[in-house]
């Protein structure tokens, strides 16, 4: 097994090859990839079943076992995505900006790759071929470290995307997976500022936390998802009906599933019954504040804290908050949020215009659900993560949220007086 400083270092090495391949070539790796993928896709499942026995074992909730769990049907999709990647046309080398100087010097902006991408993720082993598409496609080697949970499921994928390389006469450092899963490996990695260009983690708030706290190299915070719904006083029933339900059940362990409801005091009366009745066969559990309770028919609900409101529950539970108006609307929500994505079921314009300009987070829709917040669904092929932080990236990172930038300078003999 590799250490960790000579995987880094390894990439730090294959990044100069990677870096200068043209557009077919890294789509032939990605292509080529994807087809080996669904190839092996028996190899991937039975790998991805001792993970999911190891997990039973262990008790993990049924949201993160959904997160855990490869089917062949996955892996199509993932295939399929990896795809959908090499199909997008190829930032690097895209040419931002030109102009010319008074001295006649001619300056530029132009792509470039990040170099060394490492993420550190939990227990979602589509990420490894997420990852491994879209930093392939942008010329960026990928360094991996998945937890314990999905371990063999995220071997059996890096090693077939190192094997196609070397099949095909590529370095196979431009994908690494640190099998290593003691926490003393992953804090080493988070030290790796010689050789590593830029981090990503992807997973809970503890452990973005760490990253943020330990971390030597530049990292870009990807979020935890305490998303919001806000039923205006003009929305239509059927439609907030259909948007609560998607958002919250499709799938509960996500980032962008709805975990907060907000509602009009002056509709909560006739809504919340409904709403009960929309979701009974879910078995939720509402934590709301006086107002809500009382607009609730059943009585099964329970008063909300301040923690409630601002929790990332991933389950069958959700807070509800009534409100006078669509300002408080806003202001409990820039409270709470997580800065993801939240939403506005409305039939005013006004209103989902003020809510478009005042909501600080990554995304904020009107009239639909907080569950498309996803690289596939925005037409990125796949995401590396959704950004919730403000600086270079934010919302679902694509391909060009990959690179950086150089400039590029032509001259005919200027010096400077």
């Amino acid at each position: 097994m590799r250490s960790v400083e000579e995987i880094c270092k390894e990439a730090k090495e294959a990044k100069y090859s990677l870096g200068i391949l043209g557009t077919d070539e890294k789509n032939d790796i990605i292509l080529s990839c994807a087809d080996e993928l669904e190839k092996n896709a028996e190899t991937v499942v039975s790998a991805n079943a001792i993970d999911i026995k190891n997990a039973d074992e262990k008790g993990i909730s049924p949201a993160m076992k959904d997160r855990l769990l490869l089917t062949r049907e996955r892996i199509s999709a993932i295939a399929s995505g990896m795809r959908q990647v090499a199909a997008l046309p190829d930032p690097i080398g895209e040419m931002i900006a030109m102009w010319t100087r008074p001295n006649g010097l001619q300056i530029g902006q132009k792509r470039v790759p990040m170099g060394v991408i490492g993420v550190i993720y939990e227990a979602r082993p589509n990420v490894t071929a997420d990852v491994f598409s879209l930093c392939a496609k942008t010329g960026n080697v990928t360094i991996l470290k998945g937890g314990s949970d999905a371990i063999h499921s995220n071997k059996a994928m890096a090693d077939i995307f190192r094997a196609v390389l070397k099949s095909k006469g590529y370095n196979e450092n431009y994908v690494s997976l640190i099998e290593n899963t003691d926490r003393a490996a992953t804090t080493e990695f988070m030290k790796m500022d010689s050789y590593v260009d830029l981090l990503i983690p992807r997973g809970s708030a503890g452990l973005i936390q760490s990253v943020k706290t330990n971390a030597t190299i530049p990292v870009i915070e990807t979020g935890t998802g305490n998303c919001h719904i806000f039923v205006d006083e003009s929305a239509d029933f059927d439609m907030a009906l259909n948007i609560i339900e998607n958002a919250k059940t499709q799938r509960i362990g996500v980032c962008n599933a709805m975990e907060s409801l907000v509602v009009h005091e002056k509709i909560a009366a006739d809504f919340f019954p409904l709403l009960e009745k929309r979701l009974k066969k879910y078995d939720l559990r509402y934590f709301a504040d006086e107002k809500a309770i009382n607009g609730f028919k059943e009585k099964d609900v329970l008063p909300a804290t301040d923690c409630d409101f601002g929790t990332e529950y991933l389950d069958y539970k959700m807070s509800v908050k009534t409100v006078a108006n669509i300002d408080e609307a806003i202001a409990h929500i820039n409270r709470y949020n997580t800065g993801h994505s939240e939403a506005i079921i409305t039939e005013s314009y006004a209103n989902a215009q003020k809510f478009l300009n005042e909501i600080d987070a990554a995304c904020v829709y009107v009239n639909a659900s907080t569950r498309f917040t996803d690289g596939g669904e925005f037409g990125f092929g796949a995401e590396i993560g959704i950004s919730t932080q403000k600086l270079h990236a934010r919302g679902p990172m694509g391909l060009k949220a990959l690179t950086s930038t150089k400039y590029i300078i032509y001259g005919n003999g200027q010096t400077r007086p």
